[in-house]
């Protein structure tokens, strides 16, 4: 199982990408009605480009101590597969498609998040009864 380190990293990297997503979508409503906030957009897809990017890394050092599942890291990279595209069709200037695609990006990075804090949550329980984690029943 991954260590307290490597899951707090976990938790903190998708709050980091979770929290840059809503800056992305506060933005792009101020851009709406502001041109000139154009700047703050353009800065603010760095930023989540890069929150996606720790995401990918604290998934990897999450599976590798302690050979948890991969599954993690199928996610984030997935979810950098996804974060590439909305790039791109932003450059592009193609909002019929860049808009919907931030909003599914906002949920599943809040459901990636929820998961994570659950499953560690329902972890420290069982630890706390002096439960082993491997003969715990997953669903």
């Amino acid at each position: 199982m991954p260590t307290y380190r490597t899951r707090t990293f976990l938790r903190l990297a998708l709050a980091a990408q979770t929290l840059a997503i809503f800056f992305q979508a506060a933005t792009a409503g101020l851009l709406l009605s502001s041109p000139s906030t154009e700047t703050l957009h353009s800065v603010g897809a760095r930023v989540m480009y890069g929150a996606t990017m720790l995401y990918v890394l604290a998934a990897i050092l999450a599976w590798r101590p302690g050979g948890a599942s991969a599954r993690p890291i199928l996610h984030a990279s997935l979810f950098l597969t996804l974060a590439s595209v909305q790039v791109i069709l932003g450059i592009a200037h193609v909002p019929s498609l860049h808009v919907p695609l931030g909003v599914l990006m906002f949920a599943l990075s809040c459901l990636a998040l929820a998961q994570q804090l659950t499953v560690n949550r329902d972890d420290g329980a069982r630890e706390a009864e002096g439960v082993p984690e491997a003969s715990s029943s997953r669903r």
